[in-house]
């Protein structure tokens, strides 16, 4: 009979106790060989991260990893962790401790790439135990995970098994104005495809001969004109995730786009028609009303 979570975890605890924990910044990575080598091999390795978002990779996994997610900004309020485990996931199940308890988050051969996020608001950090599967064949074992700390944020998508709701209704004024001054990403274009896929539940919104005011990673590319061919110029390009719920279509016109970026992803939020938003921000410039400073050209 396999044991339960709850006995699985007082034998972390107890091994957890005697282990050290090693700290980095954001990123870890470690092999399970090496610490099966050495004298302490029968206890769970910890790891403690101080960042809001970075990766784990652990490669032969034995035993099992405890990683605890405790950023350096004490002052931030981060209610939900989403980790992504990588497309070559193989070789432990991942848990989530809180509370006392191990949860089962995903199992060994589960879906790679889906995203699971679960709420990180009690008096304890998160963490993520990792523990590995008896193999005996390991030279191909690995897993790893991408990971992110979120705020409370409104705009912030329906990841996998996310507890976070995103609203399909259109934006108030108040939240377009705000919309530009605190979004992961500001983009003015066009709509040029629509495609839908129904397993994920989300629509991918493909934008193209538009203007990035701003964003956070390189989800929107320039794209450079064609040296010789008329007509030819450089514009930006890029793709916005969104609920499939949400029924986008393609429209024409021009939009400006805007939303958060999560594991190299953007996510839409508010999405005004460029004009209307424009008629918006120059009546709140006038008042003096307008939260943030927003190009007028």
């Amino acid at each position: 009979m396999s044991p339960t979570p709850r006995l699985i975890f007082m034998y972390v605890l107890f091994l957890c106790w005697l282990s050290p924990c090693a700290a980095d910044l954001c990123n870890w990575s470690g092999s399970g060989l090496a610490r099966e080598a050495e004298a302490n091999s029968r206890t769970v390795q910890q790891v403690r991260l101080r960042c809001t978002e970075g990766s784990v990779e652990w490669v032969y996994p034995g035993q099992a990893l405890r990683v605890v997610l405790e950023p350096n900004l004490s002052s931030a309020r981060h209610t939900t962790v989403c980790i992504k485990p990588f497309r070559s996931f193989n070789g432990a199940s991942v848990y989530i401790e809180r509370a006392g308890e191990l949860d089962l988050l995903m199992t060994d051969g589960g879906r790679p790439e889906q995203v699971f996020c679960f709420p990180a608001d009690g008096p304890q950090k998160p963490a993520i135990f990792l523990l590995a599967n008896p193999q005996r064949d390991i030279s191909q074992r690995a897993v790893g995970f991408r990971y992110e700390l979120l705020g409370n944020r409104t705009t912030a998508p329906n990841l996998g098994q996310s507890v976070l709701q995103a609203s399909c209704r259109p934006c108030n004024d108040t939240e377009l104005l705000l919309a530009i001054c605190s979004s992961d990403f500001v983009v003015r274009g066009s709509i040029r495809n629509v495609s839908h896929n129904a397993e994920r539940q989300t629509s991918l919104v493909e934008v193209s001969e538009g203007r990035v005011y701003r964003q956070r990673s390189g989800v929107f590319e320039r794209h450079t004109g064609t040296i010789g061919v008329p007509g030819s110029s450089s514009s930006w390009h890029g793709h916005i995730h969104t609920l499939l719920q949400c029924h986008v279509k393609p429209g024409g016109g021009e939009f400006l786009f805007t939303g958060t970026e999560h594991f190299g992803e953007a996510w839409l939020g508010c999405a005004p028609r460029y004009k209307d938003f424009m008629s918006l921000y120059q009546s709140a410039w006038a008042a003096r009303q307008n939260p943030c400073e927003f190009p007028l050209d």
